[in-house]
């Protein structure tokens, strides 16, 4: 015998299988169930996401709106040591009596006024940086939490 005549032989022998509509209706209902079933779940994983990250923008928009009184209430003080130094200093040049008592005034506030200057920037940074950290943090705690979620799943 040859090939042609054994293939024509084992293709007559085999049974194709037949379609069956109602088993093929039900797989596909299985599968669109199953596939409704999944977006469900990423529907509710998306809610629980969104309403975390509305929660951590919330909270760091209230704590944005206290810090920034704290923020706004040392710069005020800042404002207004420099210019009860400033008054201070222009009551003591007018009753100066000599320009080398002028400049030994001007100079020693000039010296006074870099050195309070230092203080302060260094005293709004510190505010400034503790407001930046208190406003972040629950964006940053929301953040760590969504990708803990995801590296466990």
């Amino acid at each position: 015998m040859s090939s042609a005549e054994k293939t024509s032989d084992a293709v007559e022998g085999t049974a194709l299988p037949t379609f069956d509509p109602s088993k093929a209706t039900a797989e596909f209902r299985a599968a669109a169930e199953k596939g409704v079933e999944q977006s469900k779940e990423v529907l509710a994983k998306f809610k629980a996401g969104s309403e975390d990250a509305q929660k951590a923008l919330e909270s760091s928009f209230e704590t944005a709106k206290a810090v920034g009184s704290d923020v706004s209430l040392k710069a005020i003080a800042v404002l207004r040591a420099n210019t009860e130094a400033a008054f201070s200093h222009f009551e003591a040049l007018v009753a100066v009596k000599s320009p080398s008592e002028f400049v030994e005034l001007q100079t020693a506030f000039v010296r006074k006024q870099v050195e309070t200057a230092v203080e302060q920037a260094k005293e709004l940074q510190a505010v400034t940086t503790k407001a930046v950290e208190d406003v972040s943090k629950p964006i940053k705690s929301a953040f760590e939490k969504a990708l803990k979620e995801l590296r466990a799943a």
